[in-house]
């Protein structure tokens, strides 16, 4: 009896675990299923993207690729006409050279373009017409089949700031990689793909180099979308000895070697566009007008030049100058490095005259930034939404090392809100113009100190007594009180120690002292410079608004770049 009780409570013990994993499992089997319809409902995240592409959108001109340029349709959506059939399967046209294959493929497009996305071509027709005949005549000069002008409809719709999602970017979609091998500036500062003339080389250079590889154009026009080597693993996978007998036998690849069908059908879309493009006029396009191309000089642009100004100067608005120019991506040039900027002729002169001087411009591409205590260069970074590499660069600074009070300039971003204001200072010069040259000019406030006095304030900040009363509303006044706030026009150099120390002309003597003013009006002001840690002539000249080779003359340095901390400068300030 007691061994059937200990046997049936053994029993009853085993049955609970085994009750209680079964439960452990069903509610698992429960979550996971919950889980997965969970993920199932929320939003895909996008895949990851070129970081040039992805600045791209952020800085707000860029434009993503229309639908018509990536469309893969499957049927002709309307039966061609009797006039569309002869267009169709004519071989040749004038001035087109490449040898016209025919198939579905083909067909599907070109009744595409005709029909159902007819109003893309037309809007991709009109816009070819600033770029197609300095294309056409570079291709010509360097002895490429003119068909290959029409790259650009299969590629961006001829919209030089297109990007997609992979990253590619400009008229003729330049991946990054591609585009540095092939001689094109991609950074923060420039991207030099969406530039439609130095694009348009680099085309030049890399279809040469992919029919030298293949002879043959269209298998040079596949490497083209899916890459060189790629198309060179399935010639010698499958044995194929030209594009049409490598699609078919893409089956005979698989996994990452097999073609995408946007391959497939590259060379066929080609084609298509191409034979529309013969006869624009018999299938009712209006004919391409090769005169509309804006008569422009290329014009080379020193490191660091403001944007802003530069168009202003030619008499343009900020997004005037940004339509011509869309490969700059701040208002400010790259430091250290020559750009070309394409300038309309007939504006040719004032920009030259600007580039000759750029000194008697403000810096409307740069904003002025004090730094306070406890600024450092990350949340600087953070706040100006610009790489910590690139505010060194443009401070010249290599020091982590930032002091309360020291002047940052932080260069202009493009943004939607910087063209705004730009554009509205051309427009109205009364109230923005007045904001827009405060700003350019970086003016900043100050807090007067006691023993301060507006002509010891004056030679601080390298102005003049008459400019601090005209900005603070002081017409014929001098008295300062401590604590008061006064608005500094000019430089927006930060004060410094050696020169607010410096006393002030006696002021019982005021006839000496009005001399001394309006002699400040007209001569620059000298200033005696300690040399700091981190400094440098660069960073010394910036600061006092006049350059390098002036502070070597003031100072008989000769040809020398070379301070040393505690060293003592003379400075003239602007």
């Amino acid at each position: 009896m007691w061994f059937e009780s200990k046997k049936t409570l053994t029993s009853n013990g085993r049955f609970h675990r085994v009750h209680l994993v079964v439960r452990f499992i069903i509610w698992s089997l429960w979550i996971v299923v919950a889980l997965g319809m969970f993920a199932s409902c929320m939003p895909k995240q996008p895949a990851p993207q070129d970081d040039t592409a992805v600045n791209d959108m952020l800085s707000g001109d860029a434009e993503p690729l229309e639908p018509e340029v990536t469309a893969e349709p499957t049927t002709p959506d309307q039966a061609l006409t009797d006039q569309e059939k002869n267009i169709l399967f004519a071989r040749n046209g004038l001035l087109f050279d490449l040898d016209q294959h025919n198939n579905d493929d083909v067909e599907q497009f070109f009744s595409y373009f005709n029909h159902k996305a007819r109003g893309t071509f037309t809007r991709w027709l009109d816009r070819s017409e600033e770029y197609l005949p300095y294309i056409r005549q570079a291709f010509t000069e360097n002895g490429l089949p003119q068909d290959l002008v029409l790259l650009p409809f299969s590629e961006s719709g001829y919209n030089p700031r297109a990007y997609s999602r992979a990253g590619a970017a400009g008229l003729w979609q330049f991946m990054p990689y591609t585009g540095r091998k092939y001689g094109l500036k991609v950074d923060w500062w420039v991207d030099e793909r969406r530039d439609p003339f130095l694009s348009t080389g680099a085309a030049i250079r890399y279809l040469s180099d992919l029919h030298d590889m293949f002879g043959d154009w269209h298998l040079a026009l596949a490497a083209y979308n899916a890459g060189e080597g790629k198309i060179s693993r399935a010639l010698q996978i499958t044995g194929a000895k030209d594009f049409f007998e490598l699609v078919e036998r893409n089956h005979m690849l698989s996994g990452r070697y097999r073609l995408k069908r946007e391959t497939i059908q590259y060379v066929p879309k080609f084609i298509a566009i191409s034979k529309i493009y013969m006869h624009l006029q018999e299938l009712g396009f209006d004919p391409v007008a090769w005169d509309n191309d804006p008569a422009i000089e290329h014009v080379k642009v020193p490191g660091g030049t403001d944007l802003v100004a530069l168009a202003q100067a030619g008499g343009m608005r900020w997004s005037e100058f940004h339509e011509l120019n869309p490969h700059y991506r701040r208002q400010v040039s790259p430091p250290n490095a020559v750009t070309t900027a394409h300038i309309p002729r007939e504006k040719l002169q004032p920009t030259l005259a600007y580039l000759d001087k750029p000194s008697s411009r403000p810096f409307a591409g740069y904003l002025s930034y004090v730094v306070k205590s406890g600024d450092s260069w990350w949340n600087i970074s953070r706040k100006f939404d610009v790489p910590v590499t690139v505010l060194k660069k443009v401070n010249n600074r290599k020091s982590n090392v930032l002091h309360a009070g020291q002047t940052l300039m932080i260069p202009g971003g493009g943004s939607a809100e910087a063209v705004r204001d730009a554009d509205a200072s051309e427009s109205a010069p009364t109230k923005s113009k007045k904001k827009t040259t405060a700003n350019a000019q970086g003016r900043q406030v100050y807090k007067v100190q006691k023993d301060d006095t507006l002509w010891s304030i004056s030679r601080a900040f390298g102005t003049s007594v008459k400019a601090i009363q005209q900005a603070n509303n002081m017409a014929g006044k001098s008295k300062l009180r401590a604590g008061q706030k006064l608005v500094i026009p000019g430089t927006g150099n930060a004060p410094t120690a050696v020169a607010l120390k410096e006393p002030a002309p006696d002021k019982t003597d005021a006839k000496a002292q009005a001399k001394a003013e309006s002699k400040s009006e007209s001569m620059p002001k000298p200033v005696s410079y300690k040399v700091r840690k981190g400094d440098t002539l660069y960073s010394i000249a910036n600061r006092y608004g006049c350059t390098p080779a002036d502070i070597r003359k003031w100072n008989n340095l000769g040809n020398s770049n070379k301070i040393a901390a505690g060293q003592k400068l003379t400075v003239f300030g602007q």
